[in-house]
């Protein structure tokens, strides 16, 4: 009987340390905004740390957006300010592509700016299956991708011209403890006029666009923890002053490493599918982009 109490406790004592790991695990690491996410898209859970009033993260952000688009660099600095607000900068910095007709459409980097508010914790008032609800921002500004620099006019020097744009979303977090895998759940919409996070410039106007996720949570070698996630975001359709290309979906297909249970450190590798033939003789070439991510948490 008593052999028996104690495999019950081990049992309570991983799963309590696996949940804790894959919340914990996603509330430190960036997403490609600079807000605590998966690879591009948010999760109720902000970048808070157990017991500190302001709990900061930073992180470095690559994406491979092939010969046409590009090369992107991001440097990202979130501060968690209790347990139900985060509010981060990023900045991004762009290496053109090499196509010559296409290449001159994406000028330099711009600025991110991001703010979230945690209105329900999860498993509130008691109820086990109650997700995280959070609402948040996401501005840029200076802007100067496809249609933003061809509306600035022939001739503009590439900073001079420049647009803002943004999403407001609301957004869902549950997860699911089991002995095997804990799971996490994510789901959400967001007002943008941007497409592709302001990689592919401003849409001609705001639209709802849903976005989700789903992770699994694993135990890996040397007390690691690895997390296998997928991503779906839909896209404003059409670049502004491009009404013929149509933008698709973005998928995601990423591994998330935390090293220990101190949860110091996470790393991201994966895999976005982006655009490729978007319109008639128009190929971007962007359409399984490798990305990496560190974050490191305070």
């Amino acid at each position: 009987m008593t052999e028996r109490h104690d495999s019950v406790l081990r049992l309570i004592a991983l799963i309590f340390l696996l949940f804790f790991v894959s919340v914990s695990g996603f509330s430190q690491s960036l997403g490609w905004d600079g807000e605590t996410g998966v690879f591009v898209t948010p999760l109720a859970y902000t970048a808070s740390g157990e017991g500190q009033k302001l709990h900061p993260v930073v992180a470095y952000h690559y994406l491979n957006g092939g010969p046409v688009v590009g090369d992107f660099h991001e440097f990202s600095t979130t501060i968690g300010i209790g347990s139900r607000l985060e509010l981060g900068y990023t900045h991004e910095y762009h290496i053109t592509g090499g196509d010559a007709n296409l290449s001159p459409l994406w000028q330099n980097g711009f600025e991110i700016f991001n703010g979230k508010v945690n209105l329900l914790r999860e498993n509130c008032a008691n109820k086990a299956w109650a997700p995280a609800i959070s609402v948040g921002f996401i501005a840029r500004t200076g802007v100067r991708n496809i249609g933003n620099y061809e509306s600035a006019g022939a001739g503009v020097s590439p900073t001079a011209s420049g647009k803002t744009d943004g999403d407001i979303y609301l957004v869902g977090s549950k997860t699911i403890p089991n002995k095997l895998a804990p799971i996490i759940l994510n789901a959400g919409v967001r007002g943008t006029n941007a497409v592709l996070w302001g990689i592919g410039g401003n849409a001609p106007g705001w639209e709802a666009r849903a976005f989700g996720a789903a992770a699994v949570v694993l135990k890996g070698p040397a007390k690691s923890t690895i997390v296998l996630a997928s991503e779906i975001a839909q896209q404003p359709h059409h670049p502004l002053n491009f009404p013929t290309l149509n933008i698709p979906t973005t998928l995601t297909y990423c591994l998330r490493l935390i090293p220990s249970n101190k949860q110091r450190v996470n790393l991201d590798f994966g895999f976005a599918q982006l655009a490729g033939k978007v319109g008639p003789g128009v190929d971007l070439k962007a359409r399984h982009q490798f990305g990496t991510q560190i974050s490191y948490a305070f």
